[in-house]
């Protein structure tokens, strides 16, 4: 089950540079051709070579730890001379069960299947012939319904793992629709926030250490109804509605009496219905501008299930405002889709990587202010 394959990248540096003459004489690459940014920024193709992209995460020397859903692999992606494109892509392990959720500490790859987290000792060093893998835990709920997780170490070095609610709209065992964490040898799990029906993205604001998180609406109450949620934690032990409340106002309609919103915590920012809001970081570089320090960036993978589709793109906050603005778009066009974001990583050099599990791509989003 678990074996490396090496695939050497074959992608040129195609950039789409906005807001400069040298857009005009760069040859573009058609994946990146129709991507608006706001001025002085452009994208790049990093690899090409990455099926289903989805979670990211980066070891101690650089490698991009990529997970998938559909696909069950996990990937290595390595830029080895540092032109900040991808040399290799190796495949970690395959035939694992939706292995989304990728988080790296202390040398090792920690890797979110469905019911349980695998950890690859001292990857890095064994790319091409990685180890057999520990089970640190396998005591997650085996529902594929929502079971996909995303996974990462808090500031107190705890993992951190969600479990989605297994269905789309119900009141299920206390286990699900949470955040939960765990110690890194996966004892010690306790229920940290409840009442999220499936996030499958978080950070820590870099000053405050609150836990920020993506939080999907549930379906079928319309078009516009209910938002996508940007939440924030303050303690542990909080309940952020589902399924009794919506957006923060919004009583379920069967589930509502229940529970009334006033005592369920409401989000930061309302965003788009159904845009499947899934991967977010706070911006900790130093390459983009100051504006940028802090803000949050957020993957939206695009919605399935309204009238007219609405989000792949990528979007911004600043933690404090009510609202969000679109940063990077074209991904959609009219109700044609060349591309899916799902997850962001910030960059040693400040760069920031998306990942699109449609078209199997990691995009490369940089600034500089010569143009």
């Amino acid at each position: 089950m678990f074996c490396a394959h090496r695939f050497i990248a074959t992608v040129a540096l195609s950039i789409l540079i906005f807001g400069t003459a040298s857009a005009c004489s760069a040859k573009v690459d058609p994946r990146v051709q129709g991507i608006e940014l706001p001025e002085g920024f452009r994208i790049a193709i990093y690899s090409s070579e990455v099926p289903n992209a989805r979670s990211m995460t980066l070891g101690d020397e650089g490698t991009l730890f990529v997970g998938t859903r559909r696909a069950g692999n996990v990937y290595a992606v390595v830029d080895r001379d540092g032109d900040q494109l991808a040399d290799e892509v190796f495949t970690i392990a395959n035939g694992l069960n939706m292995p989304n959720g990728v988080a790296f500490r202390d040398g090792s790859l920690y890797v979110a299947e469905v019911n349980r987290i695998l950890r690859f000792d001292e990857i890095e060093s064994n790319l091409a012939d990685p180890p057999e893998p520990v089970v640190v835990t396998d005591s997650y709920p085996s529902d594929t319904h929502h079971g996909w997780k995303f996974i990462r170490f808090g500031p107190d070095g705890k993992l951190y793992v969600p479990v989605g609610a297994p269905c789309n709209i119900c009141e299920p065992d206390e286990i699900y629709a949470s955040i939960t964490r765990i110690d890194a040898d996966g004892s010690n799990r306790e229920i940290y926030a409840s009442g999220i029906r499936n996030t499958v993205g978080f950070d820590w604001h870099p000053q405050t250490g609150e836990l920020w998180f993506t939080d999907n609406g549930r379906d079928w109450l319309g078009n516009d109804l209910p938002p996508d949620e940007l939440n924030s934690v303050s303690k542990a032990g909080l309940h952020f509605g589902y399924p009794y409340c919506h957006g923060g106002d919004l009583a379920d309609p069967e589930f509502g009496k229940k529970r009334p919103c006033a005592d369920t915590v409401s989000p930061q920012v309302k965003m788009g219905s159904h845009v499947a809001a899934l991967g977010m970081r706070f911006y900790t570089g130093s390459m983009f501008p100051p504006p940028y320090k802090n803000r949050i960036f957020i993957a939206e993978h695009g919605s399935w299930n309204r009238e007219n589709k609405i989000g792949y793109r990528i979007t911004t906050v600043v933690p404090g405002n009510k609202d969000f603005e679109v940063f990077a778009s074209g991904w959609l066009a009219g109700d044609e889709v060349s591309g899916r974001p799902v997850d962001v990583q910030v960059m040693p050099d400040g760069a920031l990587l998306v990942s699109d599990d449609l078209t199997g791509t990691i995009y490369r989003i940089d600034y500089t202010s010569d143009r």
